[in-house]
């Protein structure tokens, strides 16, 4: 089963155009959707999760119409929101017991053998009686992750999961979506470069409702192999290298710039060529846009 979306548009009533023309197919496995804080990210992922209509275009999970089939689609839906709020003072079995049942899952025996089951899994089940308002960061968002397995989904969708997570919650949280993702379709939204390195087999770059590129991160690195260049400049000396040279990005370092440099060619003999990461493929395309959008405005 995969997930196709096909020229989907969608402005909102102020006039922002969130979404344009989107294309994508998003196979079994971890999909990473990268982009910045108001790219269109989270207006797609509320689209695919039936939480709003587009515009125009369609959206397909194997054989079922995500726009027209609502019912059916939020049967093999999981989602876990950028924002996913709790009811602080009930317990975690509780409340997943609850949504169980929301869920569809009647029977009382195999809800609570669900229920049992999917704490384990998130590493909650030793918390299953503790209040969801003491629990942290990382924990609510693993009991989001146990909720959005309600029903054995064949979509999963989890925005922003790892922003304002400690380094620890970070790294249980990347384990438990790599198992999710090893049978299931996993959507990924994230502006975290490093959750899409570590985790995805394809991603995804979008940015201001344009999908920028497509592939897989290690491919999408390879293609810019040797185009990178680095230099530590003076700090008043930042905006005359960017009008000179294609800054990708910068960034102090002992208290100077350093910039890095996206070139065919050494810019000079002051840079130094180094290895290139999937950042580097990110602010490459972004500032391509951007120069893009910038020259339609002339």
């Amino acid at each position: 089963m995969e997930l196709t979306i096909t020229n989907l548009s969608k402005t909102y009533s102020n006039g922002v155009k969130a979404l344009n023309d989107v294309n994508l197919t998003i196979p079994k496995g971890m999909f990473g959707l990268l982009g910045p804080n108001g790219a269109g990210k989270s207006s797609l992922m509320r689209t695919i999760a039936t939480l709003q209509e587009p515009d125009s275009g369609t959206i397909t999970l194997g054989d079922l119409d995500v726009l027209t089939e609502k019912d059916e689609v939020r049967k093999v839906l999981g989602y876990l929101p950028q924002e996913f709020g709790v009811y602080p003072k009930i317990d975690a079995e509780t409340l997943l017991d609850h949504l169980a049942v929301l869920k569809g899952i009647a029977n009382a025996k195999e809800r609570k053998e669900i229920v049992k089951a999917l704490l384990q899994k998130t590493n909650l089940y030793k918390f299953r009686t503790k209040n969801l308002g003491g629990f942290s960061g990382g924990m609510k968002q693993r009991f989001g992750i146990a909720q959005a397995l309600l029903a054995d989904p064949k979509l999963i969708i989890v925005d922003e999961p790892t922003a304002g997570l400690d380094p620890a919650e970070r790294n249980r949280f990347h384990n438990l979506l790599a198992e999710i993702g090893e049978n299931t379709v996993v959507i990924l939204s994230t502006h975290i470069v490093d959750d899409v390195k570590e985790l995805c087999t394809q991603m995804a770059i979008i940015n201001q409702g344009n999908v920028l590129l497509t592939g897989h991160p290690e491919q999408s690195i390879e293609a810019i192999k040797g185009k990178i260049w680095r230099k530590r400049i003076e700090k008043g000396e930042l905006e005359d290298y960017k009008k000179q040279y294609t800054v990708i990005s910068d960034k102090m370092f002992a208290g100077k710039p350093e910039i890095r440099v996206f070139s065919d060619g050494q810019p000079d003999p002051s840079f130094d060529n180094v290895e290139s990461h999937l950042e580097d493929v990110y602010f490459t395309q972004i500032n391509a846009a951007v120069k893009e959008e910038a020259a339609d405005v002339v």
